[in-house]
């Protein structure tokens, strides 16, 4: 299912969420209403949690059924809370702390950006419990706000060199193709919600935006 709708007023979804196929890490201010679309649409559990004492849980948290890498300044009643609901998270060992800018993920492989150092990139694979490869998105470091990628396909920056979707398609085992979202907006994972049951945009994505959004994530038959 897609919908699109704006969290406060703010189209920035992806800033402010991270989801994988079962759970959604969401501001503890999230509005009801957007909070009963999310599960609708998402079909998960939804859990109002902070990373670091902030909402901006989609930028500093990424993950997949397995877990979710947080950053490093995560506080331990944060962890200890996401425990407590079945979830595992750890701290990425970098000094970079927005890991959801720098991580695309899903259940099969991960892509992260070059400028983790080699001890980011082993924890990410051990959490994720899956294969970590390096690559720059659109010529860029920040792959986890040019993408989003679930386990039925990935939406990339339409910037995307063909090197580039080679290495996303290899890693993530899925199909991969080059969007919009937000009237032209190009940071696809910090302005959309995805998984593998549908996607949140926001309110000023355009139909032929959503169309080449359900075609690249796998929503559509045929």
């Amino acid at each position: 299912m897609i919908r699109r709708i704006n969290l406060s007023g703010n189209p920035n979804l992806g800033v402010y969420i991270s989801v994988t196929d079962s759970v959604a890490l969401i501001p503890q201010n999230t509005p009801e209403k957007f909070e009963g679309v999310l599960r609708e649409a998402l079909e998960v559990e939804v859990l109002k949690v902070s990373i670091s004492g902030s909402s901006l849980n989609g930028a500093l948290a990424v993950g997949n059924s397995n877990g979710f890498v947080v950053s490093n300044q995560a506080m331990d009643r944060e962890i200890d809370a996401l425990a407590a609901a079945g979830v595992e998270a750890v701290r990425i060992p970098e000094r970079f702390t927005a890991v959801g800018n720098l991580v695309l993920a899903n259940d099969n492989g991960a892509v992260a950006s070059p400028l983790l150092s080699d001890d980011a990139l082993q924890v990410i694979g051990d959490v994720l419990e899956v294969d970590v490869k390096v690559s720059t998105l659109a010529g860029l470091n920040i792959v986890g706000s040019m993408g989003a990628a679930t386990n039925r396909g990935a939406l990339l920056n339409p910037q995307a060199s063909s090197e580039e979707i080679g290495i996303i398609e290899d890693a993530l085992g899925v199909e991969a193709d080059v969007g919009t979202v937000n009237h032209g907006v190009t940071l696809i994972g910090a302005c959309s919600v995805a998984n593998s049951n549908g996607v949140l945009v926001g309110e000023e994505t355009t139909g032929p935006e959503l169309a080449r959004i359900e075609e690249a994530l796998g929503f559509l038959e045929g």
